[in-house]
């Protein structure tokens, strides 16, 4: 039975990855904080191992690498809110930038060391001179959070390149689903939608309705990172849909699911806007189709709809 460890597992990709692994016979650990809120994991959480640490305790985290002997690593966790990391320069580095090195360099001392998965992402191109982007395109950072993650995604090359670790970086753009958390636009969006069709909310206020994504589904991700440990040998791919929508067709979608018309509820409000707001972001996953077979299926109207239903459904009495 092979087994896998997570971090993050928690979060949204983290609870997909799970049951994408036990449906594979996998033996899945995870590491958790001692505030974590395990909700997504409820109905499986049976079948899993967690784990309770912070990933900036060395100690503890270098414990369970040993005492788990994992033949693969997701590292799925750190502070994932690009918003969020303006107002928390120095702590998101320190997750996502160092936290990430730390953990290279524990896998690299271990007897056998496992494969291991980094989450990058698509933020680390900030602002591309060209459209789409692919595994050479120069990382460019426009945030806190994009400069992080260059930090983490170069490491991964530099210690596969010097040590011979079986290390691979997904570049991920954005990736949605039901569980994603209330604090991104995609389900901040979707969630209103229904609140207001209930009666639960009366308006929703957003800052550039202009702003455009390249827009996934999760749980087609999490198979990805998957398939990326496979190979014989590690590298670094894209995933995206190559496909741009914009957050105002996020709110149309939203709201037409539920029956409404969005520019009756949304306003707009300048306290959303970002000081810098990465432009033309969108991916080119040619080499993930070729090498890993992988390609998007999910339509972000399927997607987006998915959502504010689910919304509708999980809403409290």
């Amino acid at each position: 039975m092979p087994r896998a460890l997570i971090t993050g597992i928690a979060g949204q990709d983290g609870s997909y990855l799970a049951e994408w692994l036990l449906a594979r016979d996998y033996e899945v650990h995870g590491i958790v904080r001692e505030s974590s809120c395990l909700k997504r994991l409820q109905s499986f959480k049976a079948r899993l191992v967690l784990h309770c640490a912070d990933l900036n305790d060395s100690a503890t985290v270098r414990r369970i690498l040993t005492e788990t002997a994992p033949d693969e690593v997701y590292h799925l966790g750190g502070q994932s809110h690009v918003g969020l990391s303006f107002e928390q320069a120095e702590a998101t580095c320190e997750s996502i930038a160092i936290g990430t090195l730390r953990l290279l360099e524990m896998i690299r001392a271990l007897p056998q060391p496992p494969r291991f998965f980094n989450a990058s992402s698509s933020e680390v191109f900030g602002r591309p001179e060209t459209s789409p982007q692919d595994e050479q395109t120069p990382f460019r950072p426009a945030t806190p959070y994009g400069c992080a993650k260059a930090f983490a995604t170069q490491m991964v090359v530099i210690e596969r390149h010097t040590f011979g670790l079986f290390a691979c970086n997904g570049i991920l753009y954005n990736h949605e689903s039901p569980r994603r958390g209330d604090n991104f636009v995609t389900q901040k969006i979707c969630r209103a939608a229904a609140a207001i069709k209930q009666g639960r909310q009366q308006e929703l206020s957003l800052g550039n309705l202009s702003s455009q994504r390249d827009w996934g589904d999760a749980r087609e991700y999490v198979q990805a990172m998957w398939l990326m440990l496979q190979q014989a040998t590690p590298a670094d791919y894209v995933l995206a849909t190559g496909k741009l929508h914009s957050v105002q067709a996020v709110v149309e979608t939203a709201f037409a699911a539920v029956g409404l018309n969005w520019r009756d509820y949304v306003k707009m409000d300048p306290r959303f806007m970002r000081p810098e707001d990465p432009a033309r972001l969108v991916g080119n996953p040619a080499k993930a189709e070729k090498i890993l077979g992988w390609r998007p299926i999910a339509s972000f109207t399927r997607l987006i709809t998915e959502m504010t239903l689910s919304a509708l459904e999980t809403a409290p009495a």
